[in-house]
């Protein structure tokens, strides 16, 4: 993500590291026990829905929940951060 998104802050909320843009968080990440969650703003997983339910991942309005057996591609990961960044501010 820091390479997807040169333009952010890097900072932690709710215990969660993520990336800032203009005080927007536009991406952060958790691991828990038996699961991971990516978040990004909303329009980014609505920009990438059928990619994401493509990839056989499960999505809500703000993220992506994924055993850790089963990540997000990489490049899927790129593209929501810059699309989470570009919606940064709408």
């Amino acid at each position: 993500m820091r390479e997807a998104l040169p333009e952010a802050e890097e900072m932690t909320a709710y215990d969660m590291p993520g990336f800032r843009v203009g005080g927007t968080v536009v991406a952060s990440y958790a691991a828990f026990s038996k699961h991971v969650g990516l978040y990004v703003l909303a329009p980014a997983i609505a920009d990438h829905h059928d990619e994401i339910a493509a990839a056989g991942l499960r999505s809500s309005k703000t993220g992506i929940t994924f055993p850790p057996s089963k990540p997000v591609p990489d490049d899927l990961v790129t593209r929501l951060a810059r699309a989470s960044g570009r919606h940064a501010g709408s």
